[in-house]
């Protein structure tokens, strides 16, 4: 395998990343023991805000009537399309029993977590799609209790769009927390609402750490790291479009890692010269991180062939993939690691973000090697069960007290005895497997 690269990151999503889980667990250990009050003080501390918590029915109602109606119309667009493919997903999910042997029977159910909680980033941008995409799919998964938090601003509080698209979603509970005091009111089951089961949605490296620290305790989606994006393409790609995208994912984050995979030096040597220019062209708050991410973090790496292109991009797994090359189907096919795939030029990372019906809380880091993204799977518990007649159970039983025997569980042993003497008074069994 050969690849060059014509521009190498000079750090990865790590570089920066600091040891913050110190800071995190103080801050979780305070609100675990003084509660309501330590997650107040906390507030006041980080966010300037001092107002209610646990938002009241007026003041949502208020919240919805600042929101233009244009807008309130583009939201229910998206929340409709996640939902709908949340519940295409939700048919996925078949409950089944088998015969497994003659009189035992083994069967699967999917029963939702009772209670979810659902993280929304509201620091420089407003997230609307992040509460779409993680109380849309708690709400279809069946969750009896949806609470979301999101970082107030002084004097204000949640933004209004926040507030009106949780609620329209279905959010139970809406707390007006941001950081770590909003998971950990979430997960410890403060200001009214129940404890959560499962903590979902994207922030910052401080809410991430909260996450990773209170798995166990509670579920998570994933350990989340920053953002991050590839784009494979080839000769017939337009180097402006793939250009406009790169820097379209690199305004995440000044950490938000962008790659280039070609197997045309051409199209990749336009893509690099035009790159800064849409920089450039950017609102002065959005271009600091775009200059950053594409300065430090973004590679351009020119292979020989589309195989060689497809065996980098699942090493390098990324969050978001998206190709512009010829023969779509073959890359659908041949494609195996990746958070959530964008085929085409009609589609963008920024649908799928946003409207289109995918979830866009996706695996960062690498970690689409082995995991998939939000949906209503993660809200379900996968359990089994298993029934039988006296007479199916009895090669289960000699199976079990011979295999238990010989790891030296007798217990497990006598377990399966006691029940062949019950139901099979009149027969001897090899109960050792020595013979």
């Amino acid at each position: 395998m050969t690849i060059e690269y014509l521009k190498k990151a000079v750090k990865t999503s790590t570089t920066d990343a600091g040891d913050v889980r110190e800071t995190v667990q103080s801050i979780l250990d305070d609100i675990e023991n003084g509660g309501e009050e330590s997650a107040k003080s906390y507030a006041a501390k980080f966010d300037r805000y001092e107002g209610n918590i646990l938002l009241t029915k007026d003041e949502i109602a208020h919240a919805a009537s600042l929101v233009p109606q244009k807008l309130k119309d583009d939201i229910q667009f998206a929340h409709d399309n996640v939902r709908r493919f949340a519940e295409a997903q939700m048919k996925t999910l078949i409950n089944f029993e088998t015969e497994v042997v003659p009189g035992l029977t083994a069967g699967q159910k999917s029963i939702p977590c009772n209670a979810a909680g659902c993280y929304v980033p509201g620091g420089r941008y407003s997230h609307i799609a992040s509460a779409i995409m993680t109380v849309t799919t708690a709400k279809v998964a069946g969750c009896k209790h949806i609470a979301v938090c999101s970082p107030p601003r002084p004097e204000v509080g949640i933004a209004p769009a926040i507030i009106y698209t949780a609620d329209l979603c279905g959010a139970d509970s809406i707390l007006a927390l941001g950081g770590v005091q909003g998971v950990a009111s979430m997960a410890f089951g403060l200001f009214g609402v129940p404890q959560s089961d499962i903590l979902v949605g994207p922030g910052n490296q401080f809410v991430a750490e909260a996450k990773r620290i209170l798995f166990g305790r509670v579920g998570i989606d994933m350990f989340a790291g920053p953002t991050d994006s590839l784009i494979l393409a080839d000769k017939t790609a337009d180097p402006d479009v793939v250009a406009c995208d790169l820097v379209g994912q690199a305004e995440h984050g000044y950490n938000s890692p962008v790659w280039l995979v070609t197997d045309d030096r051409a199209l990749a040597e336009k893509v690099m010269e035009l790159v800064p220019q849409h920089i450039d062209d950017l609102p002065e708050v959005n271009r600091d991180n775009a200059t950053a991410a594409w300065r430090d973090y973004a590679e351009v790496i020119v292979c020989d062939s589309r195989e060689e292109m497809a065996q980098t991009s699942d090493e390098y797994a990324p969050e978001h993939l998206t190709v512009q090359a010829e023969d779509l189907d073959w890359w659908l096919e041949r494609l195996k690691c990746y958070g959530s795939l964008f085929l085409g030029e009609e589609t963008t990372v920024a649908f799928g973000d946003k409207a289109s019906g995918t979830n866009h809380v996706l695996p960062t880091s690498g970690a689409a090697r082995y995991t998939g993204g939000l949906s209503v799977h993660k809200y379900m518990k996968i359990v089994t069960w298993q029934r039988a007649t006296r007479e199916g159970s009895k090669p289960v039983a000699l199976a079990t007290a011979r295999i238990s025997r010989l790891e030296g569980m007798e217990g497990h042993a006598r377990t399966a005895d006691i029940r062949l003497k019950k139901y099979f008074p009149d027969e001897e069994f090899d109960l050792t497997g020595e013979a």
